[in-house]
């Protein structure tokens, strides 16, 4: 029983250590591109500080496309990007471009959803005191929905979790590429109970600090 445990946590350590390395710096990636996304979706739309009626359209309609294409059919159409950025399209860095493009539509649609909770009268009243867009958007939409945006990233987290398991399918690293080995094609049933028990165990604890920090956030 003991080297069975031994044997399993040996598995585990380093794939556990590739989805940690692939989703943080997805998520990195993707709320860098997602993030004056969400901010042009809100700031351009008809009546807002920055009224783009076209180009909000194009946005949104871009964004969609985006979000509509199942993640393993956009890993393999992003394929040649990952090539020629690092050079390969196996293994664990180059996984992560396509999971953060992925990522990217969600991101930029829940910043947006964010941003639109904030009550307008603080937009109004900055504006009428004089303040800039770019004043208005780090000075009152961002802070004024924080706890709403940590949310929301606890939830692109969570979701690039699951699109980084299903990267495994094609040779991705971490831990889904570990239950697909060992899980399904030797049909080593308890490194798969393991590998699942992780995956909960992570999620349960993002969601949990997720949580933890908006609140405390939004009792200040």
């Amino acid at each position: 029983m003991k080297q069975e445990l031994l044997r399993i946590i040996r598995l585990l350590l380093p794939s556990l250590g590739q989805t940690i390395y692939m989703v943080a710096v997805s998520t990195l990636l993707s709320v860098i591109m997602g993030l004056p996304l969400g901010i042009l979706l809100v700031i351009t739309e008809k009546g807002s500080i920055w009224e783009k009626p076209q180009l909000n359209n194009i946005l949104g309609t871009v964004i969609n496309i985006l979000r509509s294409v199942p993640f393993l059919i956009l890993m393999i159409i992003v394929f040649p990007l990952s090539r020629f950025i690092v050079g390969t399209t196996i293994g664990t860095t180059a996984t992560m471009i396509p999971l953060a493009l992925a990522a990217t539509p969600f991101v930029a649609r829940v910043i947006e959803s964010s941003l639109k909770e904030v009550d307008w009268g603080s937009v109004e009243a900055s504006i009428s005191m004089g303040a800039t867009p770019f004043q208005v958007i780090t000075r009152v939409l961002i802070p004024e929905s924080m706890p709403s945006l940590i949310q929301g990233m606890t939830l692109t987290i969570i979701n690039i979790i699951g699109y980084s398991a299903m990267a495994g399918a094609l040779g991705g690293g971490g831990l889904g590429d570990l239950a697909i080995r060992y899980g399904t094609q030797r049909y080593d049933t308890h490194v798969l109970i393991a590998t699942v028990a992780v995956l909960i165990i992570i999620v349960q604890a993002i969601q949990y600090s997720g949580n933890y920090l908006a609140n405390k956030i939004n009792r200040r």
